[in-house]
């Protein structure tokens, strides 16, 4: 156990949020991106309903507790949580914070989950060396950094093909309308998978905060004070919105219909929610563009500007080793100094 002054414990728990408040803010373009697109919502609309929905998130883990499981694998299925210190927290959160707001300045939709996950092993290679990372979460999490788009990209298709199929009969406004409400309850599924899964990451890291400080007690949990307040700082985020990210994900990678915006949403939130039960920290940018470049493909693949999502591929490899590197810096300077 190391000892931490109530101050600096508080001033962490902070930090914390902050970065659960920056995962909204980075990440509101998945949620909302396809709505903007096709215009079924306003921007301003789209923040608050996205918001809503990552918030409503919470209540849906009362009713079914096991969806908690992400907030397991990031607190203690990474690195050894025994192994983890103070110090460990910050440089994790600061080398996650740091790429989060490179990429959300450049515009460019990386993963703000792997950017944490790059700060968690990162920092704890510095503190401990290899022998701390628990390789089992995190083979399952690289794992999933191609899976999760690829699954994505595949149920899209197929939900296009199938919806393409039983609504061959109905009149082009007949259509139109149902595809319409269709992609605002999938759309608002969405939301409620991205605020599950990327809550989720914040809580693992408060809690395992909580538990090296020795102000956790009993078995390793999640705290109903912890849950509530990462529920409430990523729908906040997520209501101040990142615009230019919006853009990539909505229009730049292909152009979408209702019908197509109803197939990505729907395909994206049964990614979401399947890594959630699983406890697999997937990152929502990737599951949202797989599922987007699946609903564009099922039309046409010349739909796709394949150059615009090669580089948000490219984002997704570096984003890791990336954030690790600048945690394991913040790390050696915070020990040092």
């Amino acid at each position: 156990m190391h000892e931490l002054a109530m101050p600096l414990l508080v001033g962490l728990v902070v930090l914390a949020l902050a970065f659960d408040y920056l995962n909204g803010l980075h990440d509101a373009a998945n949620s909302i991106a396809t709505v903007v697109a096709t215009k079924l919502l306003g921007p301003v609309q789209a923040v608050a309903f996205a918001a809503f929905f990552n918030f409503a998130a919470y209540f849906l883990t009362l009713w079914f507790p096991a969806l908690h499981k992400v907030a397991d694998t990031i607190g203690k299925g990474l690195i050894d949580k025994d192994m983890v210190t103070p110090a460990v927290v910050f440089a994790a959160l600061v080398g996650a914070m740091f790429w989060n707001v490179v990429t959300w300045l450049k515009g460019i939709p990386s993963s703000s989950s792997h950017a944490l996950v790059g700060g968690i092993v990162g920092a704890g290679v510095a503190a401990a060396g290899t022998g701390t990372i628990q390789w089992t979460g995190l083979s399952k999490t690289l794992l999933f950094i191609p899976l999760a788009p690829f699954l994505g990209m595949l149920v899209a298709m197929l939900i296009m093909l199938l919806s393409s199929w039983l609504a061959v009969r109905a009149s082009n406004r007949g259509a139109e309308g149902s595809f319409r409400a269709l992609h605002l309850v999938s759309a608002a599924a969405y939301s409620v998978g991205h605020g599950l899964n990327d809550a989720q990451k914040t809580m693992g890291i408060i809690t395992v905060l909580l538990y090296s400080t020795g102000y956790l007690h009993g078995e390793f949990h999640v705290p109903h004070w912890v849950a509530i307040s990462c529920y409430i700082a990523i729908g906040l985020g997520t209501m101040t919105g990142g615009w230019r990210i919006i853009e990539t994900m909505g229009s730049r990678i292909t152009k979408l219909s209702q019908h197509q915006g109803f197939a990505a949403s729907t395909g994206g939130s049964v990614m979401l929610f399947g890594a959630s039960w699983f406890g697999i920290p997937v990152s929502t940018t990737h599951t949202i563009t797989g599922a987007v470049i699946g609903a564009g493909v099922a039309r046409r693949a010349s739909a796709v500007r394949w150059g615009v999502a090669g580089n948000v591929v490219t984002a997704w490899v570096i984003t890791i080793p990336c954030s690790g590197a600048v945690a394991a810096l913040f790390f050696w300077l915070t020990t040092f100094f």
